[in-house]
């Protein structure tokens, strides 16, 4: 099982990221995070996760070991893929999904693009008693100042952007100043070609 991968930017496209470590290319699924630090510094390391079917094989990268520790609980839900799985991650932290599934936020997870509310609701009856041990507790002003980042990749992702596309966009719109779902939006569209 390859577990970690460390190694130079070859190229991306969307989420998907080619790695070159010792003269072999590995192509990676990548969380949000994990994405925007490779693309920021041209290399990167990824924690990894080896999804094995029927019609092969996919490489699945996370920033750090507790974010792929919740991706392996969340593809243990039934219904939830590796691909939902690290759909779900690029949306939102680890400690802000542990929240919503703690506080029972079916509206908050349902907000993932492609994910319903009964496999929203699947998931918290599934990981409500498994998230505890995170103490996710976010201060109050920061589920307000994320709720707005949420539904603008939602809603940017809706108009057929890509997740790395929309990662940078947003983090550009709020060192600007951006606050509101609106100003987000349209400082992202101005900026994606």
């Amino acid at each position: 099982m390859i577990g970690y991968i460390k190694g130079k930017l070859l190229s991306c496209s969307g989420e998907t990221v080619l790695l070159e470590n010792n003269g072999v290319g590995y192509e990676i699924s990548c969380s949000a995070e994990a994405l925007r630090r490779i693309l920021e510094n041209g290399e990167g390391a990824v924690y990894t996760y080896l999804a094995v079917r029927e019609d092969g094989l996919s490489l699945y990268g996370f920033i750090d070991a507790e974010e792929k520790e919740m991706f392996l609980k969340l593809i243990s839900v039934s219904g939830v893929g590796p691909k939902m799985g690290i759909g779900v991650l690029s949306c939102m932290s680890v400690k802000d999904l542990c929240f919503k599934i703690a506080t029972e936020d079916i509206k908050g997870l349902s907000a993932v693009k492609g994910l319903g509310k009964k496999t929203a609701e699947r998931i918290i009856l599934e990981l409500k008693d498994k998230v505890d041990a995170y103490g996710a507790q976010p201060a109050e002003t920061n589920t307000v100042a994320e709720e707005p980042d949420e539904d603008a990749v939602a809603a940017l992702l809706s108009l057929g952007f890509t997740k790395s596309e929309i990662t940078k966009a947003l983090a550009g719109a709020k060192e600007s100043g951006a606050t509101t779902l609106e100003q987000q939006i349209a400082y992202a569209m101005r900026r994606i070609k």
